[in-house]
């Protein structure tokens, strides 16, 4: 299974690097690897909003730095694992700069999911995506937010799976490590 972790943490952050390395070897264990993008060291622009990714050069951003792989990686990946702080129920800085460039992989024309309106896919394969919160403490309404956000971001990114948990940075390893082996193996998702 081809995996990309885009690792959301803030300069100085230690637990998401630790949990990153967590993620790594439990997917190692299971026979697979990653490609990792620590976003905080890649020089990844902000979206300009220009839809030139859209009308211009298709699935393409006009910004040529880091964002582009980014992207690339993503739709490339039988998996995409999001690792971020919890930021009042949402993503880190740094992972929503990517995100956002990642809307080139959807198409600017509409289609009907559900009886709502979304993109429209650009591309035959789309990666399953997981998502991983960390708080310092638990906190129920973050939490449902983030679960929420992760769940309406899998349907624009037509994830054929997603899930989101959220772990707390007082949680022991082995706590830590039986929450990401439950939530790999119901995302093993391989290209058909």
């Amino acid at each position: 299974m081809k995996t990309t972790i885009l690792n959301g943490g803030l300069a100085g952050d230690r637990f998401t690097d630790h949990m990153q390395h967590l993620l790594q070897a439990e997917l190692s264990d299971n026979g697979g690897d990653a490609t990792v993008w620590t976003l905080r060291d890649e020089k990844i622009a902000y979206c300009l909003g220009c839809f030139d990714c859209w009308t211009k050069t298709p699935g393409i951003c006009r910004i040529d730095d880091a964002g582009r792989d980014v992207a690339a990686s993503i739709i490339a990946s039988d998996l995409v694992v999001f690792l971020t702080p919890v930021t009042f129920g949402g993503y880190s800085s740094e992972l929503k700069k990517a995100v956002d460039r990642s809307i080139c992989l959807i198409s600017p024309f509409f289609t009907r999911i559900d009886g709502e309106v979304h993109h429209q896919r650009r591309y035959d394969h789309y990666p399953a995506m997981l998502a991983i919160g960390i708080l310092p403490e638990q906190n129920p309404e973050q939490e449902a937010i983030f679960t929420t956000l992760v769940e309406r971001h899998a349907i624009n990114l037509h994830a054929p799976q997603h899930a989101a948990v959220v772990v707390m940075r007082s949680q022991d390893e082995q706590t830590l490590r039986s929450v990401l082996h439950a939530a790999l193996p119901a995302r093993e998702t391989e290209r058909q």
